[in-house]
């Protein structure tokens, strides 16, 4: 049974740095895409960041420059490290993992920026 487990989120001041981090239980985990989406209150669920299974990123324009996605194979695990946190990327954070057809979720972690 495939299994993600976000771990990292809490309470930052703005300005402020986190790192969440997901692992998975995922046989091949090198070969899937992974990415970090986000839902805020009221809002859909956007992409914030994805790295592909040959280490290429991107990101959503709001975090370009503050966030930096990353992967350790070796852990089955995907971090999202949050620098210059602001308001607005208060939200649940949820890991993803996709190959092909297959597309897994974490059940997420909350991030709350507030002073």
């Amino acid at each position: 049974q495939v299994q993600l487990v976000e771990s990292g989120g809490g309470l930052v001041q703005p300005g402020g740095s986190l790192r969440l981090s997901c692992e998975a239980s995922i046989t091949f985990f090198r070969l899937y895409a992974m990415g970090w989406y986000r839902q805020a209150p009221g809002k859909q669920r956007e992409l914030v960041a994805v790295i592909t299974s040959g280490g290429s990123t991107n990101y959503a324009d709001s975090v370009k420059g503050r966030f930096t996605i990353s992967r350790d194979n070796a852990k089955n695990t995907v971090y999202l490290q949050m620098n210059s946190l602001e308001p607005e990327d208060t939200a649940v954070y949820f890991c993803n993992a996709r190959r092909g057809a297959l597309a897994y979720w974490g059940q997420g972690t909350q991030v709350t920026v507030s002073s």
